[in-house]
């Protein structure tokens, strides 16, 4: 089955627009609704108005009923994951269950600078989110934690009270690093994040996906039982944003997230794809 979710940009856009496009979101039918985790703009001007992502998450679940929400993806060096563990139940008791946590490595070289904080080296980085991954688990479904990595320890941790899902919220986890990256997918994910750049080709799209395959065959954990996500910008043209869609599918990816286009409308555009949605359930 193909889930379709929308992630609208959160910068250079007012909370008044956000909060039409989470109502858009919620009344088309869309799977699920999406943030991003920067501290400025992307793209080449990083100036300019940016919200953070897990402040809307949390007025999102009290502005939506249905839709699923989460960020794609959660930097990992922005939080303790003792911090993030907390985050992330009270999101998900706020919106009733609806929770996706999406987390990747994490580093942003530009905000780090910016406010005086470290980027890891890429292996580091990637050992930390190995690793929050397992607090994570740890702190969701167990009475108290203890735990000693490399990088944290916890020592009778308590993180009360646990997600309203059970055993845990699905954990989407971005990446495309092949040696380590999909390794750390490979042991945690409910959802792999394809972390390449959107547009890029699909048959590179799959080839990461065979990766990843081969990592589950390491770890001993049957590929099936990850599902695929890739997000992607919306094109304007019907036939050409089904088309795309229909690639994505055809290459293995059952969860589609859309980006509607644009320094411009950007509520013009989701209301577009949400016209669009019921053609984008026919694909596959």
């Amino acid at each position: 089955m193909t889930t379709i979710g929308i992630k609208p940009p959160q910068q250079h856009i007012g909370i008044t627009a956000l909060r039409e496009i989470w109502a858009i979101a919620d009344d088309a039918g869309f799977d699920g609704c999406w943030v991003f985790d920067h501290l400025a703009p992307m793209g080449p001007d990083r100036t300019g108005d940016v919200f953070d992502g897990w402040s809307l998450l949390a007025a999102m679940a009290e502005a939506t009923k249905r839709v699923r929400i989460g960020c794609l993806v959660s930097g990992n060096t922005n939080r303790h994951p003792g911090t993030f563990a907390k985050i992330t139940a009270t999101v998900d008791h706020l919106s009733g269950g609806r929770l996706d946590v999406g987390l990747g490595a994490g580093g942003d070289t530009h905000t780090d600078t910016m406010l005086g904080t470290p980027t890891p080296a890429p292996v580091e980085r990637v050992e930390r989110l190995a690793e929050t991954c397992e607090i994570l688990r740890l702190l969701w479904t167990r009475p108290s934690t203890d735990f000693r990595g490399r990088h944290y320890t916890l020592t009778g941790a308590i993180s009360d009270p646990k997600p309203l899902q059970q055993p845990k919220p699905p954990l989407w986890l971005g990446s495309s690093g092949e040696k380590r990256g999909l390794r750390v997918v490979a042991e945690h994910a409910d959802v792999w994040l394809n972390a390449a750049l959107p547009g890029t080709e699909t048959a590179e799209l799959q080839r990461l996906s065979a990766v990843l395959d081969t990592h589950c065959a390491t770890v001993g954990r049957d590929p099936a039982a990850i599902r695929r996500a890739v997000q992607f910008r919306l094109p304007s043209d019907a036939d050409s944003a089904l088309r795309l869609a229909q690639s994505y599918v055809d290459a293995g990816f059952t969860e589609l997230v859309l980006m509607p286009a644009g320094h411009d409308d950007v509520v013009s555009a989701s209301e577009a794809a949400a016209k669009l949605l019921p053609r984008l359930r026919d694909v596959g």
